[in-house]
This record gives structure tokens, sequence and C-alpha cells, in this order.
């Protein structure tokens, strides 16, 4: 079960970082369909930056961190 291990700032920066992922998939798929990117790889980096946005912004709606949960110290 996953518990709160994040405090309000914390899920600030998470959601902050999360939202610009996602902003910069929408921007990178915007590209590629108009034709400004003609690599396939673009789509890669679409879906990384897509999930790792979603993720983050998942993490501050909990109030958790998989990094602080595996034992790891954050700064925030």
């Amino acid at each position: 079960m996953m518990q709160c291990n994040i405090d309000a700032r914390g899920k600030l920066v998470r959601l902050i970082g999360g939202v610009l992922c996602l902003v910069v998939a929408a921007v990178l798929a915007v590209l590629a369909v108009a034709g400004a990117i003609d690599t396939p790889w673009v789509w890669l980096a679409v879906a990384a930056a897509g999930a790792g946005g979603a993720f983050q912004v998942f993490e501050a709606r909990a109030g958790w961190c998989a990094l602080r949960a595996m034992g790891w110290r954050t700064p925030v």
C-alpha cells in the first residue's frame, strides 16, 4: 500500500515537473505530425515524456514518491 511520503513542497515540484513533461510531449507530437521533425525516434521521445509526466502527476496527486519508497533520499 502506498503511504504519503512527500510534503506539500514535494507534491508541487512533482506536479510542475509532470505538467512540463506533458507539454514537451504534446509539442513534440505536434511537430512530428506537422512534419517539422521527420525521424521515427521522435515517437519514442513523445512516449517517454508523456509516460514520465503522467507518472509525476500521479505521484503529486497521491503524495507518494517512488524513489523515496525505494529508500533513496530526494532533496525535495
